[in-house]
């Protein structure tokens, strides 16, 4: 639903407004008809902390996916896995890997210098040009890479040593790690390196047209959004200015607590009354970690429920919003798979219903084992559904 607070002010754009527009952006009201690749671009790259979220999160936004597609596209070198946004992991496309790096350098600024009070006396400049002689040669794993610093710096913290040379280089994590279906070890090269194309140093003009292409492209699959949501998201700050470059030709509303937020004139908002079908997510989708208020997708009562210490759980969206946790498990042959949900409160039987013929689908996309199982569990109170 949409108002107008008063006369000549922003329209105000209800909870469930917000919820189904940043579901339509994105790809969660309908399944999209679009390549990985395109929806890798679209969603602005994916969390990719584990190896098997990337797969879950596409699984859920495209019809027809198949996980061969995503893990082609890695092994073809047109996305790969790499440190971005808020200084995590994120599957992104070539393209993307090189760009967003530098413009986020900032970010993982902070980080550097956090570990850099645990390496007393070690030049970072020196760790960059020693660790990408030795990645470019081959990739290398980390503790390999850890091991060659510390020959050079023998009293500095070794863990301290391998991030400062991910803080200081554009390393990225090459296959197999990351294939579907496949194991491997963390093993790291330069991106300029592993795409064979030169890895941009953008003058300041350069990244200030990049940062405000970016906004337009967070905009597009998180807004309606505030100034402070995009740095949630990206973890960069004072981006203010970049939104007052862009204001006139953005649109403006306001939230129901008068917290302004911009959006791109031809973005779908679609009516808060359109339905929302039942989604299966990963950890750490980005649909629940890029806003400032995570109530439009997160009930502020089910916070606690989805975290287990730094560990977060795949969650399930009910009408658009996180209504459980769920988990996929594989016999140890492969030969049969369970996918098991545990909602937080009853589920009607039309939502239980629509829910387990989701979770079927999901299931049925995620394994290829010749049993599958879906059921519903026990959590917080769910029991004797």
């Amino acid at each position: 639903m949409t108002t107008t607070a008063k006369a000549g002010s922003a329209p105000v754009l209800s909870r469930r407004a917000l919820n189904r527009a940043t579901l339509a952006r994105q790809l969660l009201l309908e399944r999209a008809a679009m390549p990985a690749k395109d929806a890798v671009h679209h969603l602005v790259g994916l969390q990719a902390q584990n190896t098997k979220p990337p797969y879950y999160s596409l699984a859920a936004r495209l019809d027809a996916f198949e996980p061969r597609e995503l893990s082609e596209l890695m092994a073809a070198r047109e996305v790969a896995r790499i440190v971005t946004m808020r200084s995590t992991i994120h599957t992104l496309t070539a393209d993307d890997c090189l760009a967003l790096r530098p413009l986020v350098q900032p970010v993982i600024d902070r980080e550097l210098r956090m570990f850099l009070k645990r390496a007393p006396g070690v030049d970072p400049d020196e760790v960059a040009k020693l660790a990408r002689a030795c990645v470019e040669e081959r990739p290398r794993p980390v503790k390999e890479l850890r091991e060659l610093l510390q020959q050079h710096w023998p009293n500095a913290d070794p863990r301290a040593l391998a991030t400062l040379a991910r803080c200081t280089l554009p390393l990225l994590q090459t296959t197999p790690r990351g294939l579907w279906g496949e194991s491997g070890q963390v093993t790291l090269t330069s991106s300029g390196s592993w795409f064979g194309r030169p890895e941009p140093v953008p003058s300041p003009e350069e990244t200030t047209a990049l940062l405000d292409s970016t906004v337009l492209r967070y905009l597009g699959a998180f807004g309606p959004a505030s100034v402070k949501d995009m740095q949630i998201w990206c973890g960069l700050t004072r981006l203010r200015a970049a939104f007052e470059r862009l204001r006139p030709g953005l649109l403006v509303f306001r939230d129901e607590h008068g917290t302004e937020l911009f959006d791109l004139p031809d973005a779908p908002r679609p009516d808060a009354d359109t339905p929302a079908p039942p989604r299966f997510l990963p950890e750490y989708d980005n649909l629940v970690l890029s806003h400032a208020d995570r109530t439009r997708v997160a009930p502020p009562e089910y916070k606690r429920r989805t975290w287990c210490g730094n560990f977060t759980y795949c969650i399930l969206l009910v009408d658009g919003l996180v209504a459980g946790i769920w988990r996929l498990e594989q016999s140890a042959k492969g030969d049969r798979a369970t996918l098991t949900i545990e909602p937080f409160a009853p589920l009607t039987r039309g939502r239980r219903a629509e829910v387990r013929e989701e979770g079927a689908r999901t299931l049925a996309t995620l394994s290829s084992a010749a049993s599958q199982d879906v059921r519903f569990g026990e959590f917080y109170g769910t029991k004797g559904q």
